[in-house]
């Protein structure tokens, strides 16, 4: 091998003698060695050889440094050296070159050197390299393997002349290798790829396969029963190929049509034979698989007219009907649906709830120590206007007796005296002022009011039919309108996306609630309107049984700590989305939506969360441990063993991806987690099933919420001493500015003691067609409007 080191700018001659040479040669041997033999067990190749040639790395080539092989003739003694990429004009050898040529050894940083162009044979262009290996392996079948070599030739030579057959052999190839093998998607994005890029290559052939290709994927898309893709799919079709006589288009367009009037004719038989429920779902399959089948649109009309039903997905159907249920969104909603209640939320004001009394109209004094109803049947409709203030007094004074089943202690410390003037007005004189005192009487109305069975439906709606996850509700007297639903059909989905799906699909009309990323993302269809629930829900976990450990506040304390809770709401639920108004919290209570929103009156914004510090909730758990040992020693007792804490959760997605997270970071702690699903319709377990509850709450009116969530009977049960002081003393409250004070008081006692561990607070939010209409835009329960429903002409 002849070539010699430039060093310091002074030419090493070839008059040097050979020996020197030698050296030279010895001493960028050890170089080599000792930068690049002892770099990787993987790549222990040399930069120069004075024999043979390279061994060939294969995919380790792109683990090296771009580099050109320089190979020398025999005559000037043979030999390699692996060279910095060498500046040539357009990177190739000379067609005559003449003199000497400079490189730089890799992996010889400081070194420059010089050869004749007589004494080298040959130089391997990196470029080239990276050509050959791609082209080698596509001919072999190793795409794989090529795709590497060839995304590095894109990305750093572009304007290579041979790169432009190499993409188009790798992807039409490729294309037909993955088609094979059944991976028609795969195979349909690389044609569809190479159309793109090089639509004059095989245009006929590559448009045959496309054909061929869509044909198979339309078939295993509608066999597999999801046909909303395939629409789409067909949707682009037509949109993409337009003109270009794409096969599969003219198939599948016949194929839809014809399932579409096969519905149709389904739907015209169930018409006729007055199978209402029938009808509807076949006609609407019938213009979802045809938007514009022949008289499509007007049968759907037609049978909305005649019988008006209104399909609902649900996460959970309910199992207990309560409107006024706090912890149970399924029992709030449905609930709704069947019953009235006394005083009616309608959404929040300045100062607290906004309340409808149903039976008539309130007063209340300006000192706030007299709260009058008057009754108003002249004006109600059936049941409603039989009841007169002689039964009403009776059931506000049984609330009052603690014998009394009814019995409800924030009303019975409100309350002074109960008295009547005449049938139509009640006064009820408070022991002080009380600033919501239509909050405290929030009675679930039965048909028992109007001499009816106890428990007996007294809404607009009765329950009929359970059949699985399909609950119907359905209209037990005469109609408001003529377009009032005759039936409110709720639907349980697998999942949130599942509802999506559905809603998109015709296969429901409304979704009762909404994944928040699900939210923002059919926020953009035109079809559908998402509406947020102006009210927030509070997600908390609560401790629900005798765990030791679980009723320690410092144990509970660390498992605040050890949970990541901002990661698990923007992470996991909101999938990385911004949602305002969706935060963690340091307290029970909801922060309201943006700042100084009088929802966030009994929140403290100067209490932040709790930070994520899994070593300090490590410190925590030993010195309870610690802590419980020594108590159980003064006691000669036996410490209390760590058992599993058992984490119960709705049966709904939400619910059971954020405790599938926190179970994550709990074991992180060394935590033996067990999850428990409730049963469908129920939001919190029974004794002795689980230790600890995730719930989402609706603390809507916090002066009120507050006993429920955290009082002795509420779903905390907490008996602690400082809690209780701070009930007692909220409910005390003379005006808006004490009960707010006591409020904040009391979210600070909840942060300390932790009777409930807070998570974060939601916004809600619920999907309907635009076809339906009377749903309301600012209704805290979705039914609240139910009887105000029609479907459009």
């Amino acid at each position: 091998m002849q070539f010699q080191s430039l060093m310091n700018s002074n030419v090493l001659h070839s008059r040097r003698t050979r020996c020197f040479q030698r050296i030279v040669q010895n001493y960028l041997l050890v170089l080599v060695l000792l930068v690049v033999g002892t770099s990787s067990a993987h790549a222990q190749l040399l930069n120069y050889a004075d024999s043979g040639r390279p061994e060939a790395p294969g995919l380790e080539l792109l683990q090296e440094e771009p580099h050109d092989l320089i190979y020398f003739t025999g005559k000037s003694g043979g030999g390699w050296v692996k060279t910095r990429l060498l500046d040539l004009p357009r990177r190739e050898i000379p067609a005559a070159p003449s003199g000497s040529l400079k490189f730089s050894i890799v992996g010889v940083e400081q070194q420059e050197f010089v050869a004749k162009w007589t004494d080298i044979e040959n130089i391997d262009f990196w470029e080239k390299r990276l050509e050959r290996e791609t082209a080698e392996r596509i001919k072999a079948g190793d795409f794989v393997g090529a795709y590497p070599f060839l995304s590095v030739l894109i990305r750093d030579y572009p304007a290579r002349p041979g790169l432009r057959k190499l993409r188009t052999e790798f992807l039409w190839r490729d294309a037909g290798r993955r088609a094979k093998s059944g991976e028609f998607g795969a195979s349909l994005a690389m044609l569809e790829e190479l159309r793109r890029y090089a639509p004059e290559y095989e245009t006929k052939t590559v448009l045959t396969a496309i054909g061929a290709l869509t044909d198979k994927l339309m078939e295993q898309l509608v066999n597999d029963g999801k046909l909303e893709l395939g629409q789409q799919l067909l949707a682009r079709l037509e949109k993409e190929y337009s003109g270009l006589s794409l096969s599969s288009i003219t198939k599948w367009n016949a194929r839809f049509l014809s399932m579409a009037e096969d519905k149709r004719d389904q739907a015209l038989a169930a018409l006729e034979a007055k199978n209402f429920r029938d009808a509807r779902k076949f006609s609407r399959e019938s213009i979802f698989l045809k938007p514009e089948i022949e008289g499509g649109t007007e049968l759907v009309r037609k049978i909305d007219q005649i019988y008006p039903l209104v399909n609902v997905g649900v996460l959970q159907t309910a199992t207990v009907l309560d409107p006024t249920r706090l912890d149970n969104w399924a029992a709030r909603r449905a609930g709704r649906l069947l019953y009235r209640v006394l005083f009616e939320m309608q959404g929040a004001g300045p100062e607290g709830g906004e309340y409808e009394f149903i039976f008539g109209d309130t007063e209340q004094s300006p000192d706030r120590q007299r709260f009058s109803m008057f009754l108003e049947p002249e004006r109600l409709p059936e049941p409603l206007n039989q009841v007169d203030g002689f039964y009403l007094a009776d059931v506000l004074a049984d609330r009052v007796k603690a014998q009394s089943p009814t019995y409800f202690s924030p009303w019975a410390a409100a309350i002074q005296a109960i008295g009547l003037d005449g049938p139509k007005r009640i006064d009820c004189i408070l022991r002080r002022p009380n600033v919501l005192p239509s909050a405290l009487i929030q009675v679930t109305v039965d048909g028992s009011w109007f001499g009816g069975e106890p428990g007996s439906p007294t809404g607009d709606y009765r329950r009929d039919v359970v059949e699985g996850d399909v609950v119907r509700y359905v209209l037990k007297g005469e109609p408001r309108t003529e377009l009032q639903p005759r039936e409110i059909v709720e639907i349980r989905t697998e999942s949130a996306a599942d509802g999506v799906s559905k809603l998109l699909q015709g296969e429901v009309d409304v979704l009762d609630q909404l994944f928040p990323a699900d939210a923002v993302r059919l926020s953009r269809n035109r079809k559908v309107r998402v509406v947020n629930y102006p009210l927030p829900s509070v997600h908390m976990l609560v401790p629900c049984s005798e765990h030791e450990y679980l009723a320690d506040k410092t144990f509970r304390r660390a498992l605040v700590y050890g949970t990541n809770r901002e990661d698990i709401l923007n992470g996991e639920l909101l999938e990385s989305l911004e949602v305002p108004g969706c935060r963690v919290l340091s307290g029970p209570f909801p922060a309201g939506l943006e700042d100084n929103d009088p929802l966030g009156y009994a929140y403290d914004q100067s209490i932040a969360p709790r930070n994520y510090e899994p070593r300090l909730a490590k410190l925590l758990m030993t010195m309870t441990m610690k802590q419980m040992e020594s108590e159980a020693s003064r006691k000669k007792e036996k410490p209390p063993e760590l058992k599993p804490i058992r984490l119960a959760y709705p049966p709904e997605n939400l619910s059971r991806i954020a405790c599938e997270a926190i179970r994550s970071q709990w074991q992180l702690l060394g935590l033996e987690i067990e999850l428990v699903e409730l049963p469908v319709g129920r939001a919190f377990p029974d004794p002795g099933t689980a230790d600890i509850a995730y719930v989402s709450a609706a603390v809507w009116e916090p002066i009120i919420d507050a006993r429920r969530v955290l009082g002795p009977e509420g779903m905390a049960g907490s008996t602690d001493q400082l809690v209780g002081l701070g009930l007692r003393r909220l409910e005390e409250s003379k005006n808006w500015r004490d009960a707010r004070d006591r409020l904040l008081d009391l979210h600070a006692i909840a942060h300390h003691e932790l009777p409930v561990l807070p998570l974060w607070q939601l916004v809600d939010s619920y999907a309907y067609s635009r076809e339906l209409l009377g749903v309301g835009s600012d209704i805290v329960s979705l039914y609240q409007n139910a009887e105000k429903w029609r479907l459009s002409k």
